[in-house]
């Protein structure tokens, strides 16, 4: 090809542009990331809670069928809590009760018993080959596995008892086990980074992530990592992505914004983000308008996620339908990059621990026995969204997000767009919960290049649940436009806009 020849590069080099360049006094490493770092959709489930038979551990094998659930509801990518041995030693009961019965499972983030550590299975679970099977049927159906990874062992991990110098221990022989105020994790051993023999323990765990790997695992969700030293991370990071350049790890850090920034810097290709509390209209254009801002940007992708296994949020707990409606469309539509805990969010299971913003009956302390069909689900919306977000290429992106003016507080307005507004979407939420809401929102016509007198088309993508809505289809004309939700049926529209009509073979149609 012309661009590798030997003229060519000479050419390059004796006549270079030189009208936008930079110069920079220090080394700055550069990371260059897989699609699916920039647009993915994330679905966690528990593949213990898919037996079968009711009530008792699934497998691997079981669970495959939720490989097909997932792939089916157009996710990318099924995230699994820790596959690892469970300890027995301070094993938490139900509902993160501090003494387990004879039958509790235990949670899987207190990893590691007389089974074995990191780099091996919970028995119940099944064995390297079946998880072998279950990876390889994850790929044939398209579908990535996501692994979460969490330094930290149960007191019965092989690491405490064969490198006893990886932890801090106190005069009386205990280790001080993990905190996450107000949390307190009896059942978790902490490592420690900066013991003597630190560079043992950081190439053993580098070999976790190895290990993995070579399993078929290209994405690993990172517990905790703001409480491990940065330094561990931009050199773990940096040794994996040498020489496995499409791994992609989110991190999964509740902490102030500077410290997610510096995970970011460090390799981290995601975040877990404070969606979860921005609520109001208000909180969703201030929040977002910091994420898009090109310092912030260029270090940290969020990773929306309107719920998880530790985190019910208030609104989910007292909306009902309608506010798993609302945030799963904010989510889907706003970040390139979200994720659901499931079967919980598609059925809106909503019942919190008294007083806590947790479930109640949480599934990290037990099996579930998860009904799919349960009146009210909204696996149709999940579904419809998905199939948006797939096919519309202004939603794989999260910094083309441009908010605009609709004259109702209780209504939010935004547009995505690609570069050559070939692909263009409008999305205006009803925030209002279990209401109707109306207001007129302003088209940015001009940038959008439509002309003041010209009808244009909007479609809208998004089906109604209860099907009442007759019309998909509207020819509009002008910046304001009418419009009027009620958010017992669909709180929102995701419009395409279409900006003119072209004839070919003597048809028209809209672009």
């Amino acid at each position: 090809a012309l661009s590798y020849s030997d003229e060519f590069y000479r050419l390059g080099n004796s006549y270079p542009n030189r009208s936008k360049q930079s110069n920079w006094h220090t080394n700055i490493p550069l990371f260059v990331e897989c699609e699916r770092a920039a647009f993915s959709s994330w679905y966690e489930f528990f593949p213990r809670s898919f037996a079968k038979t009711p009530a008792q551990h699934g497998t691997f094998d079981e669970a495959q069928s939720m490989l097909e659930a997932v792939a089916d509801m157009g996710f990318h990518i099924a995230y699994l809590p820790p596959i690892h041995p469970i300890g027995k030693q301070f094993r938490k009961g139900r509902n993160n009760a501090l003494e387990a019965g004879p039958d509790d499972v235990g949670s899987p983030w207190a990893i590691g018993s007389k089974d074995g550590g990191h780099k091996s299975i919970e028995p119940k679970l099944g064995d390297m080959k079946s998880f072998e099977r279950f990876v390889g049927v994850a790929t044939h159906l398209g579908i990535d596995i996501a692994l979460d990874i969490a330094f930290q062992c149960s007191p019965d991990h092989p690491y405490v008892k064969d490198h006893p110098e990886w932890f801090t221990w106190r005069p009386d022989g205990s280790v001080q086990y993990a905190e996450n105020p107000p949390k307190k994790y009896q059942d978790i051993l902490p490592f420690n980074f900066e013991c003597e023999e630190w560079e043992d323990l950081w190439q053993e765990l580098k070999s976790v992530f190895v290990f993995w790997i070579k399993k078929g695992v290209r994405i690993f969700r990172v517990d905790n990592p703001h409480t491990k030293p940065i330094k561990f991370w931009q050199w773990v990071i940096g040794e994996i992505k040498e020489e496995y350049p499409d791994i992609i790890f989110l991190a999964e850090a509740f902490t102030r914004p500077r410290i997610k920034n510096r995970l970011g810097k460090g390799g981290f290709t995601h975040g877990y983000t404070y969606f979860t509390w921005r609520n109001s209209k208000e909180e969703l254009t201030e929040y977002l308008t910091q994420l898009c801002e090109p310092e912030s940007a260029t270090v940290f992708w969020p990773n929306f996620w309107p719920n998880t296994p530790d985190i019910l949020h208030e609104v989910l707990q007292t909306g009902g339908r309608s506010a798993f409606m609302t945030r799963l469309i904010l989510a889907t539509t706003l970040s390139s990059n979200y994720g659901i805990y499931g079967p919980a969010y598609e059925l809106c299971d909503h019942v919190p621990y008294p007083g806590k913003e947790e479930y109640n009956n949480n599934e990290k302390y037990e099996l579930k026995n998860w009904n799919w069909d349960a009146p009210g689900n909204i696996r149709p919306l999940v579904k419809s969204l998905n199939n948006i977000r797939n096919t519309n290429p202004a939603l794989q992106r999260t910094f083309n997000l441009t908010f605009i003016e609709i004259n109702n507080p209780s209504m939010i307005a935004y547009i995505k767009c690609t570069p050559d507004l070939s692909n263009i979407i409008l999305v205006v939420v009803n925030l209002a919960l279990n209401s109707t809401q109306e207001g007129w929102v302003e088209i940015p016509i001009k940038k959008l290049g439509i002309q003041e007198k010209n009808m244009f088309k909007v479609e809208d993508l998004l089906p109604d649940t209860y099907g009442l809505r007759k019309e998909t289809s509207y020819m509009w004309q002008g910046a304001k436009n009418y419009i009027k939700l009620d958010s017992t049926r669909c709180p929102a529209h995701v419009f395409r806009i279409y900006r003119e009509v072209r004839k070919e073979n003597n048809q028209e149609f809209w672009v």
